[in-house]
């Protein structure tokens, strides 16, 4: 492998890594530490010759489970010597709307802004201090979430509220919306410059985004990932004043009814489970209603991106129920024809996984089915960066 880099994405409890050309997109090793701090926890690592080297036991912090990679490539390969380490870091804020290499003052504005994502960006700051420990020689880059969105004009992105609160939309999900729009321009034969999109990330996390020339001109997410669509723990949308309404008939304060509605909410509350999955197997009320609110959520986005659009040439879907699950597909565009929007039932449900057409020979809305690739875009990103 010429030039190959490290993608980390380090959670609240695990280490998902990569180790990628970015030229070619060949993973010459893939891996997860998972159940990071808890009683037990499970490295999967996968190099080269494709067998598992998987090792139970305790990683009581990020920093152990960061150790643990390194002694998987020397047990079982290949040999780590990246040219540069890219690393997943959920929000960018106002401050960062690309890639960039990280130094010092990077990483002090990465932690200035955990305060709009506290579970995501102070352990994502974790996965890069440890690295350039790690790799104190290695270029390290940041691939923001929210960078993507940076593109939103002001009418997209101003909530109609008191100006000295500083709050705004950001948006998320942007590395795989980058990609995947790109992806689809390629497999339509078109020039980005030219398409508008409707990508629809669908997956335990949900967004659906409007992109017009390769750029992202609305999205549903907002000031953190818990506005829009339905999801798996996440309610999307609903009345701001439910907060002040709870607090006054349930006694709950404000971080009580967030913690709810993010941990609490979306298919978990409508049905007792957040997989959705599970929810198609079932057979009963709360499954069907659960599954009704959820396309009906789709749906609504996917008519209001047209209208701020004008024109859309395709619906892209993407994320594990995007991918996969060809019912939330039809449901979410049901009823759609009029705006040249259609899904075949036979391309729908003729294969379970990778890229394809959906729509009918011909239809005037092309309805695509782009698996994402983050890690492929974080290392194309990293190499971008580090490029003279």
């Amino acid at each position: 492998m010429a030039d190959p880099i490290l993608v980390l994405n380090t959670g609240s409890s695990s280490i998902k890594y990569e180790l990628i050309d970015p030229h070619t997109r060949e993973r010459s090793a893939k891996g997860l530490v998972e159940r990071i701090g808890q009683e037990w926890g499970r490295l999967t690592h996968v190099g080269g010759d494709g067998r598992p080297y998987v090792r139970d036991r305790p990683f009581p912090d990020h920093g152990v489970g960061l150790d643990a990679m390194l002694e998987a490539f020397a047990a079982a390969g290949p040999a780590l010597d990246p040219v540069a380490v890219g690393h997943r870091v959920v929000h960018g804020g106002d401050r960062f709307g690309a890639a960039v290499l990280i130094d010092d003052e990077v990483v002090a504005s990465i932690e200035e802004l955990a305060p709009l994502a506290p579970l995501h960006n102070p352990v994502n700051l974790t996965g890069i201090r440890l690295a350039l420990k790690t790799f104190p020689e290695v270029p390290q880059v940041a691939v923001f979430d929210t960078a993507f969105h940076r593109t939103l004009a002001p009418q997209a992105y101003t909530y109609a509220v008191p100006r000295e609160w500083g709050v705004r939309r950001f948006g998320f999900h942007g590395t795989s919306c980058a990609y995947v729009s790109r992806r689809a321009a390629e497999l339509l034969g078109r020039d980005p410059s030219g398409l508008n999109l409707i990508v629809l990330h669908l997956g335990n996390g949900a967004g659906a985004t409007a992109v017009s020339g390769g750029r992202s001109v609305d999205t549903s997410m907002g000031m953190t990932p818990l506005e829009g669509l339905v999801m798996g723990t996440r309610s999307g949308d609903v009345d701001p004043a439910l907060a002040g309404y709870l607090e006054r008939t349930r006694g709950l304060d404000a971080r009580q009814v967030e913690h709810a509605l993010t941990h609490r909410g979306g298919l978990l509350a409508l049905t007792g489970t957040s997989d959705m999955r599970e929810v198609r197997a079932r057979d009963d009320a709360d499954a069907r209603l659960a599954l009704e609110v959820y396309t009906r959520r789709v749906r609504k986005y996917v008519g209001a991106y047209y209208a701020l659009l004008g024109r859309v040439d395709a619906i892209v879907f993407t994320g594990g129920v995007g991918e996969h699950d060809a019912a939330t597909r039809a449901e979410s565009l049901a009823g759609l024809d009029r705006l040249g929007i259609t899904v075949d039932p036979a391309l729908n449900g003729s294969a379970p996984a990778g890229e394809r057409t959906v729509s009918p020979p011909g239809a005037e809305v092309a309805v695509l089915v782009v698996p994402t690739d983050e890690e492929g875009e974080i290392a194309l990103q990293t190499l971008a960066v580090c490029s003279p």
